[in-house]
This record gives C-alpha cells, sequence and structure tokens, in this order.
C-alpha cells in the first residue's frame, strides 16, 4: 500500500501482537512512537513509492540508535560499516539515528517486524511487533555465533541462493489487459519470475508486505500507462488477479555468469 506523503500516515489505529517472544501492550504503542519518529523525515522518502520499504528503513535506523547506545562507539561504527552498501542513503540513516536516541532514547525495545493490515474501508492499519533489549540482544548474538547454513564449501553445485516468486495471471487480469488491446488480446498465460531471499518461510506474509511491488512490476510489462493501472490496489485484488507461488530451490544450469544490471 502505498502513501504520497507523511500526512497519509497519521492517525492511524495502531496495534501490537502478542505472543511469547513479543512485548505485550502495556502502555506506549510502538508503532505510534514509529509514526512519531518517521514523521519529521517523510519529505526525504519522497522518492520512495512503497510505504513498505520506507518503514524498513526506519525500522532499521530505530534499531541501529538502540544499538549505539548499547555498544561502544568504535563497535557501532564498525557494525555500521559492514551495512551493504546497495542504494542506502546513509546521510538519512544517520540523522534519523541520532534524532531516536535524542528524542525517543527511553524507548529501549526493538521493532522486529510489521504488518499492514486492510480493512474494508479506508488506510490499512499498521501493526508491529517489539522486542525486549536482552531478548533481542541474546538471538542477534546467538546469530552471529551460529555457524553459516552454507558457504562456498557446501554449496551444491549450480545451486542459487534464492527463492523464486512465480506470478501467474488469472482471468481478472487478461480481462484487463484484453480491454486495452482488443486488438492483440492475450492469448497465453504468461509468467513472471522474480528472485527472493531464500529465507522466506511464510509466503503468505511476505506477500501482503511486497505484493504492490509485484503487481505493479507485472502491470508495467505489459501496460505503462500508469493512469490506465487498476487504482486502490489491495491484497485481496491482488490474490483475485494472479496465483503465486514459490520455489525454494533455484539451480542455474549455464556455464556463462548471470548479469545484472544496476
Amino acid at each position: 500500500m502505498r502513501f504520497k506523503n507523511k500526512n497519509e500516515m497519521s492517525n492511524k489505529v495502531i496495534d501490537l501482537f502478542g505472543n511469547n517472544k513479543v512485548v505485550p501492550n502495556t502502555g506506549v504503542k510502538y508503532s505510534k512512537l514509529l509514526e512519531q519518529f518517521m514523521n519529521p523525515f517523510m519529505e526525504d522518502f519522497k522518492d520512495y513509492e512503497y510505504i513498505e520499504d520506507i518503514l524498513d528503513f526506519a525500522i532499521n535506523a530505530w534499531n541501529f540508535g538502540n544499538i549505539k547506545t548499547i555498544i561502544p562507539s568504535e563497535e557501532f561504527d564498525k557494525a555500521r560499516k559492514d551495512i551493504p552498501k546497495n542504494d542506502i542513503d546513509f546521510a538519512l540513516l544517520n540523522r534519523m539515528i541520532d534524532y531516536k536516541n535524542e528524542k525517543f532514547k527511553e524507548y529501549e525495545n526493538f521493532i522486529v517486524d510489521f504488518e499492514l493490515e486492510e480493512v474494508a474501508v479506508g488506510d490499512p492499519i499498521l501493526k508491529v511487533i517489539t522486542q525486549e533489549k536482552e531478548a533481542y540482544l541474546s538471538n542477534m548474538l546467538n546469530a552471529m555465533e551460529a555457524p553459516l547454513s552454507y558457504s562456498e564449501e557446501n554449496f551444491e553445485e549450480n545451486y542459487i541462493n534464492r527463492s523464486a516468486i512465480i506470478v501467474k495471471p488469472k482471468q481478472p487480469f487478461i480481462d484487463w489487459h484484453n480491454s486495452l488491446y482488443p486488438d492483440s488480446k492475450m492469448d497465453e498465460i504468461d509468467i513472471d519470475i522474480y528472485l527472493v531471499d531464500d529465507s522466506i518461510n511464510d509466503l503468505e506474509k511476505w506477500l501482503k508486505k511486497k505484493f504492490d511491488k509485484l503487481f505493479t512490476m507485472v502491470l508495467y510489462d505489459w501496460h505503462t500507462n500508469k493512469k490506465e493501472w487498476p487504482q486502490r490496489r489491495n491484497y485481496k485484488m491482488f490474490k483475485q488477479w494472479f496465483r503465486v507461488e514459490i520455489s525454494e530451490t533455484v539451480y542455474d544450469l549455464e556455464k556463462r555468469p548471470i548479469l545484472k544490471s544496476e
């Protein structure tokens, strides 16, 4: 689900989950805190198309802010340098880390996940999962000490450490396409395949966060005029328009290296 500006993030009903790893909602709502934390920076996210990407960035900044108050500064600087560079806006990340510790220092829980729950009317409801400092750090240390699940030595030949999301159009998508192109109707159902992290173990949960990214990529493949795309897209519509499967084992049988355009 996409929001155009910070005002669309305001006034959301925010709840917390409850299980043995989650901090129960006995006082302050961390999703409300997250919203307040993000608001001053929404203009910096104007080029972000998806609210999920903004939330991911903000949650990372929040958690880094917590870590910065716990570990020595030299260790924190080393950890920050180890972040995969990609296209991360490090200047923004650093500003948000400092802002977290300036305005929200007393809130020490880590945010470990979120969900945008769709409702019949209005914008989705934001929910977050938090973890107490001790539990989060214990899990992080255990992960650092655990042996890697794969290495160059134990890779199966030709195996790629990705899962494949397979998206196949259903009749509503075909009808939409054919209404736009009556002279070149879709007579075969093409599929799209997207490589994703191989740690996804709950496809439904992943899709609820990423569905509109997949939705728009498929739409753009077939029709580039966004004004003629279906508006108010939601997860229910996505499920009606596409069938999605996941393949957890991906192999490359070719000798030529895989090329990836930046």
